[in-house]
């Protein structure tokens, strides 16, 4: 099988971790296939100076998100999972429940219902009982959630390493080495 993976990036604060991971998957050589909210798109403008073309430049294949009958929304399309990096609260819920009328979720539906890996790195904090029941559905229909919570013995000297070690921690779920983490117990 090609080595490909598909990469949500949905509204919530964090849209580095979707940079980053689409930039890393490039580098290792795996084809990207990307889908964007519309939330997302406005917090690309918050967050950074990058235009949405120049983003969606990072994939191989970007999808816009109302086209549900793109090759990601089939079972047939063969993708070792899928990644959304940033998740919001608004897509854990709509991928907890099954509510694919657009191709971000309709795409993280068709991994969990393959049986593919599914990683969702939730962006938000505190959570609520409805946040927390929305995780174990989703977790209890194969799914990840996976937050990105720095590791500080590491001792990152900057946003950049922290982001990269989460980057790498994520894509080691799939059997992916970076070759760039810093894993406890081992010499740098």
């Amino acid at each position: 099988m090609k080595q490909r993976m598909i990469v949500g990036i949905s509204g919530a604060t964090g849209i580095i971790y979707g940079i980053k991971l689409l930039k890393t998957l490039k580098e290792l050589g795996i084809e990207t296939h990307l889908v964007i909210s519309k939330a997302a798109e406005m917090t690309l403008h918050y967050e950074t100076d990058m235009t949405v073309k120049e983003l969606r430049g990072l994939a191989d294949i970007t999808y816009p998100i109302q086209d549900v009958g793109a090759a990601i929304a089939s079972g047939s399309f063969q993708a070792m999972g899928m990644i959304v990096a940033p998740c919001s609260v608004h897509t854990l819920s709509a991928i907890a429940n099954s509510l694919s009328n657009q191709l971000l979720v309709r795409a993280a539906d068709v991994t969990l219902k393959e049986r593919r890996r599914l990683v969702l790195l939730l962006r938000e904090t505190p959570f609520t009982i409805g946040h927390i029941k929305n995780m174990l559905a989703v977790t209890e229909n194969g799914g990840i959630i996976a937050p990105p919570v720095p590791a500080f013995y590491t001792k990152p000297s900057s946003l950049d390493e922290m982001v990269e070690h989460t980057i790498g921690r994520v894509l080691d779920l799939f059997g992916i080495d970076t070759g760039k983490l810093h894993r406890w117990g081992e010499e740098s």
